[in-house]
């Protein structure tokens, strides 16, 4: 059977359904801004960028996300996860938006939205102070510990074929491999050079870094679902923009890190 309809009425109908599909990428935005709250998640054992002090949650993230949800007019709310399940989480709507910075990679491109960069993310090592460790490819034959599902773990075992094997650890989080570290139970811990120039910063009678890092150069961005959180992530990096331009960015920087850093102002691919 053959069905015909005007042209006039198919161009209407066409022009209905992009109406259609434009303004349902427009519902996550348009629905914070009417409840006037964003929900973001992140791991609040991330340091410097997520963290807990006396049961407060505090850190880079916290410090810069406040000032963004103040440029869009919405009052920030902060969930506590566990890092393997945010981004599950993001995907079936648990949460408006992923507060916990996340590695640039072009699988998770292609899942999700990210933001412009919000830190360098290079990956590195960390050892015991006193450790006998003195360029990254020393860990070959040594144990490493890393935290689980990250660009940083997928990184290493890369690195560790590479240079001809060490045995990698897994751990829920950066603290426990830390704790282990301290202990004796590992060699080095790899990570993101910010976290790690800031553990041996804080606590210098227990670690040192172990310097060049070793991994490609990468940057950490914020996240939100494809399609209706574009309208979000643009919103998000506008804001940026401007606390960049502005010098709040590098004020927090050096609040947390010790120094400010020229980061791009759109993540490279």
């Amino acid at each position: 059977m053959t069905f015909r309809f005007p042209l006039k009425s198919a161009a209407i109908g066409l022009a209905a359904l992009a109406f259609g599909a434009c303004a349902a990428f427009a519902d996550q935005l348009d629905d914070i801004k009417k409840a006037g709250k964003i929900v973001a998640a992140t791991e609040m054992h991330y340091a410097p960028f997520d963290m807990l002090k006396d049961g407060k949650y505090e850190g880079f993230d916290r410090d810069l996300f406040d000032e963004v949800a103040k440029e869009m007019g919405v009052t920030p709310e902060y969930q506590d996860l566990p890092w393997t399940s945010i981004l599950p989480g993001l995907e079936v709507k648990k949460f408006d938006f992923v507060l916990a910075p996340v590695t640039y990679t072009k699988e998770r491109a292609a899942r999700y939205g990210f933001t412009r960069p919000i830190s360098d993310a290079t990956v590195a090592l960390v050892q015991k102070k006193g450790g006998a460790l003195t360029k990254p490819e020393d860990i070959k034959g040594k144990t490493v510990g890393v935290q689980k599902g990250t660009a940083q773990q997928k990184q290493l075992q890369a690195y560790a074929e590479k240079i001809g094997g060490a045995t990698v650890k897994e751990y829920g989080t950066p603290d426990e491999a830390y704790a282990d570290l301290a202990a004796g139970r590992l060699d080095a811990v790899a990570g993101s050079a910010p976290n790690l120039a800031y553990l041996a910063k804080t606590r210098p009678d227990q670690f040192a870094t172990v310097s060049p890092p070793f991994g490609q150069p990468t940057y950490f961005g914020w996240v939100a679902r494809k399609g209706d959180g574009d309208t979000l992530i643009a919103a998000v990096d506008a804001a940026l923009d401007k606390i960049a331009k502005d010098g709040r960015m590098k004020k927090i920087q050096e609040k947390w890190f010790g120094v400010a850093a020229e980061l791009p102002a759109k993540m490279p691919v």
